[in-house]
């Protein structure tokens, strides 16, 4: 059985779904899931391009930060353990949705070469749902597999050091509302005709209407905005797992006035398959991200806003929000330029404007830090 006639029994026999319901069916279903199924999704080969698939250049200038954090953490030891004769403490690096583990390869194998000292006390922790990628990432990691202290599907439930989350926030399943006349609505997966539809309905949970009021943002009639309830569950988590440290999280997305304005009235919901990009859906069109349930990419933007407010709930204080060009340009990527013809090309694609550097944001957090200033925000703090 297919997973969409799966998906279709369900409604069959508890009623419609929610957005976010359908979503944590069609990627992260154990069986036939998107990323259950497969160790890699991004590259050539796969249905979208990362900043991990551009080289190794990116691990190698999120490493220079790494560097630079686990420095500062090191430095502001509380007393009395922080003589200078105090031995070098434990660090952790938590990548959280590694897939396979190739950017903490990349981070590692950079570490190794400029800063030996932290490369021997740092201890990586890999998370990830998918059990195949789980299994791919010794081999992946291969020389620097030593280093590897956990692979898990959850968080560590404590950690000091650094936690990076690149393209994670985006993928998390979303509820989807829009507003009418007669007030807020959610949209639902439904079956019609032995096909999947959607529909609406009642809002599933009081929790979209309380998000919504807490960013103090009015949807017009006729807007369709996604809310993704689980990336705040998740940060919330993350920074009451830290005990010190940061917090690096890429993805695309925007502060809430934008995402919920009338330039995005249409949703953000895309999917991708075979690198080409479903846009939102469009009255009197067929809905992209119902067609091919666990055979295609589906995501939306990241509210950063909300990301924001979560992870300061917590204790965290937000360092820096920046679009990925300056980012990796405060980390040293314009030095790269001197260097050969492949470099060049993968630090180009990784900066230009209107591609990943400025369709991604990063946003850097800390916890119990203080508010030091930090490599990756020394070219200025910009989004555009």
């Amino acid at each position: 059985m297919t997973l969409e006639s799966r998906i279709a029994r369900l409604v069959h026999e508890r009623g419609p779904l929610t957005v976010a319901a359908f979503m944590e069916a069609a990627l992260y279903d154990s069986d036939s899931g998107y990323y259950a199924r497969a160790a890699r999704r991004s590259g050539r080969a796969g249905d979208f391009f990362t900043s991990v698939d551009v080289g190794p250049v990116f691990g190698e200038l999120i490493a220079r930060q790494v560097i630079d954090m686990a420095g500062l953490l090191q430095s502001s030891v509380p007393a009395p353990q922080s003589p200078a004769s105090s031995p070098q403490l434990p660090f952790d690096l938590v990548e959280a949705g590694a897939g396979n583990g190739r950017l903490s390869a990349d981070i590692l194998r950079a570490i190794r070469r400029r800063d030996v000292a932290l490369y021997d006390r740092l201890r990586l922790h890999l998370v990830e749902i998918s059990p195949s990628a789980r299994t791919a990432q010794l081999e992946t990691l291969d020389d620097v597999a030593g280093r590897l202290a956990s692979s898990s599907r959850d968080l560590p439930d404590a950690f000091t050091g650094v936690l990076l989350a690149n393209e994670l926030l985006d993928a998390f399943p979303v509820h989807q509302v829009v507003m009418r006349d007669d007030g807020l609505r959610e949209v639902y997966v439904d079956v019609h005709d032995d096909r999947l539809v959607t529909a609406e309905g009642p809002l599933s949970t009081p929790e979209l209407r309380s998000y919504l009021d807490q960013l103090a943002l009015s949807l017009e009639p006729g807007w369709r905005v996604e809310i993704n309830l689980r990336a705040i569950d998740w940060v919330r988590s993350a920074i009451r797992r830290m005990t010190r440290g940061f917090a690096i999280l890429i993805d695309y997305g925007h502060p809430a006035r934008e995402l919920y304005s009338v330039t995005h009235a249409a949703g953000t919901l895309t999917t991708f398959s075979g690198h080409t990009m479903a846009g939102p859906e469009r009255p009197g069109t067929e809905v992209p991200w119902l067609e091919r349930p666990g055979e295609q990419d589906i995501t939306a933007h990241v509210d950063f806003t909300s990301v924001q407010v979560a992870a300061e709930r917590e204790g965290a204080i937000a360092l820096g929000f920046l679009d990925q060009t300056y980012f990796l340009l405060g980390l040293g990527a314009a030095a790269l330029d001197g260097s050969d013809l492949k470099t060049r090309l993968a630090v180009k694609t990784l900066v230009m404007p209107g591609g990943l550097g400025s369709t991604l944001k990063v946003l850097i957090l800390g916890k119990n830090v203080g508010t030091p200033s930090l490599l990756g925000c020394s070219f200025g703090v910009r989004v555009t």
